[in-house]
């Protein structure tokens, strides 16, 4: 090969991995986001998140250098790239305690004081690279790529980093020997093949084999390209085993959300941004300029047509890779989002049934009326003249029960009513089944053509079957706002399983912990009164809707009966005293329920401020936990008398 055709290729391969290098950064900080998003309250998540910020801190400085950099802020940036490096073996030790506490093995002191000793001894050789004693001076001038020269303090940190990211090692056999479930111990196995490419892969090699390297500046480069590649492909599939941790959501949820992500957002920015640079290097090749109005054109259009390629096909690439055996079921639940008739989708399908009656009879005006058994429970007009009440509509109703279940008009106030029944009711209608009235302004004196009477009786079977279909809705819309807390609990309890099999199903399936106590919280702050206690979310608990009898549909009353109760399950037994074993019954007690200062209650109970809202927290949590049993409780009585009145009535 030519020393000139050598250069281009080598030329080549360096534009590649410096693309491949921006993508791996671009997909580092994209999967940050995701884990910022969606379950940062998980301690796996979080570690991992810390994992991603070291390797984007590692790639980005170096996608960021090139030729046209001045020598001072490459030197910079090569710098700026060992603090993600530094922080790297840590927060995998830190992922690797996480995954063992998960699994059922929660450190007992040991485990965890490691932890944080490595990150002290990541401080310490951070103030080292500070004070430029961890590397030493920059080589920019020497193929294939500019290093930093590596001093005494050097060898200790390699040695530093392959112990601790050995030790995370041992820590991810131990948590995947302690996983019972074959999707388990899958995806455990993809988390630890994840795991290899950002230790490997963000390691500065250059450091120890730059003599050998610069001989062979091919055999770089091409190491380098794979090394980026491997990363970038092995990070999503690390982020994607722990995408289940943390969150109670299906499987199936997980994968198209995530996957949705990574085309969205690392496989169109990292193509963008790749054709910006191709394009950039033709000009440069053909034009003798590095930028032009081709370079942002290009950006745009590729980022439209992804992004609208995305759109379209994102429904079929998730029904055939992500549903499974169940793709029938859930492609039905699925297209019920796009069907489903609201209350306003209603009213605006009847408004044009009205529109098209007066529009055959030339009425001036019309109405429907929906019943609820023989009561009006809503009523639609159409025209400007004076319409008929909701009141005065019993004696229409009368008259079509006259009729005895007739399926033609009858004349009532200068109206024509048609009498709307169920659909399969239709050839054989009873008055017990009558759905509404359809009522179009009609003299008595004039005659309806049969064209016109055949349209009119169209319209009516229109309006009766969009009515009927709402009310089977509405009837399905209250069966699921029932089953909701069991499918939630359900949906925890799977979720928990994934990698603690034993302990999580047998263990009580509560909401998120998070949550539940905040609601708490916010609902005794306001006690006596206010917002948040009017507004709480434990309003819809099914324990509170329980009580509700007992305060004459006053659920604000009711919740605050609901609290009272929980707040007494923390009281011991006996008289009350000021001891230690009545300390969170005491702050509540005199904090909520008395509505005392948090001074004043200090005081009374011999603690500092900051340590009553310690236990002040302490309590609460205990008031949700309680008010969660409840809850249980209530959902298991009502399940045990459905289906003690479904045997009966059998």
């Amino acid at each position: 090969m030519g020393s000139g055709s050598e250069l281009s290729l080598l030329l080549g391969l360096e534009i590649l991995n410096r693309i491949l290098t921006a993508g791996v950064a671009i997909t580092a900080f994209s999967l940050l986001l995701y884990a910022l998003t969606f379950n940062l309250r998980d301690r796996v998540a979080r570690s991992f998140a810390l994992i991603l910020i070291c390797v984007a801190v590692v790639f980005t400085t170096e996608a960021l250098q090139n030729e046209t950099i001045p020598p001072a802020t490459i030197d910079l940036l090569l710098r700026l790239q060992w603090p993600g490096l530094i922080f790297l073996p840590p927060a995998y030790l830190h992922l690797s305690d996480a995954l063992l506490a998960t699994t059922g093995r929660p450190s007992r002191g040991r485990r965890r004081w490691g932890v944080r000793l490595t990150y002290l001894l990541s401080l310490f050789f951070l103030f080292l690279l500070l004070k430029q004693r961890l590397l030493g001076a920059a080589v920019l001038d020497r193929p294939p790529a500019p290093y930093l020269q590596r001093t005494a303090w050097t060898h200790v940190f390699t040695f530093y980093y392959i112990v601790v990211i050995g030790w995370a090692w041992i820590n991810f056999g131990r948590a995947y020997r302690r996983v019972l479930t074959r999707s388990g111990r899958r995806r455990m196995i993809y988390l630890m093949a994840g795991a290899t490419a950002p230790a490997l892969g963000s390691f500065p090699y250059l450091i120890y084999g730059a003599s050998l390297m610069s001989a062979h500046a091919l055999l770089f480069w091409i190491a380098s390209i794979l090394s980026a590649l491997l990363v970038g492909t092995l990070l999503v599939v690390m982020a994607y085993a722990v995408a289940f941790f943390g969150v109670s959501w299906p499987d199936r949820v997980i994968k198209a959300r995530l996957f949705k992500w990574l085309l969205r957002g690392p496989l169109t920015a990292s193509f963008a941004l790749g054709l910006m640079t191709v394009v950039r290097r033709l000009g440069e090749l053909f034009w003798n300029t590095p930028y032009s109005g081709f370079v942002p054109l290009s950006v745009v259009i590729s980022i439209l047509i992804l992004e609208h390629g995305i759109t379209l096909l994102s429904p079929l690439w998730e029904r055939w890779l992500f549903f499974g055996a169940d793709r029938r079921e859930l492609s039905l639940f699925q297209s019920l989002e796009e069907r489903f008739l609201t209350e306003g989708d209603l009213q605006q399908f009847l408004e044009s049934i009205l529109a098209a009656a007066r529009d055959y009879l030339h009425a001036p005006s019309a109405f429907v009326a929906i019943l609820e058994g023989t009561e009006v429970k809503k009523l639609l007009f159409s025209g400007q003249e004076s319409l008929p009440q909701a009141e005065s509509l019993d004696q229409a109703l009368q008259a079509i029960q006259r009729a005895n279940g007739s399926r033609f008009g009858v004349l009532w106030d200068g109206y024509l009513l048609l009498p709307l029944y169920p659909v399969r009711w239709q050839e054989k209608p009873r008055p017990d089944l009558l759905l509404g009235l359809l009522g179009i302004a009609h003299s008595p004196e004039r005659t309806l053509e049969q064209e016109q009477w055949e349209s009119l009786q169209l319209l009516a079977e229109r309006a009766a079957l969009a009515i009927e279909d709402r009310l089977i809705q509405e009837r399905l819309w209250r069966v699921l706002s029932r089953l909701q807390p069991q499918m939630d609990i359900l949906q925890r309890l799977r979720a928990a399983a994934r990698y603690e099999s034993a302990q999580s199903v047998l263990s009580p399936a509560l909401p998120p912990e998070a949550d539940l106590i905040q609601w708490v919280k916010e609902a005794l702050d306001h006690y006596w009164g206010g917002p948040k206690l009017q507004n709480n979310p434990l309003l819809h608990l099914r324990a509170v809707q329980q009580v509700l009898p007992e305060h004459e549909g006053n659920a604000t009353n009711a919740l605050r009966t609901l609290l009272r109760r929980a707040i007494e399950t923390t009281r011991p037994p006996g008289e009350r005293r000021f001891t230690t074993e009545w300390l969170l019954y005491n702050i509540l007690e005199m904090k909520f329920i008395e509505g005392r200062k948090v001074r004043e209650v200090a005081a009374r109970l011999a603690l500092s401020e900051a340590d009553l809202y310690r236990k002040q927290r302490l309590a609460i949590a205990a008031v949700a936990r309680a008010i969660l049993k409840m809850e249980l409780e209530t959902l298991a009585r009502e399940e045990i008398g459905e289906i003690q009145e479904e045997s009966g009535s059998g």
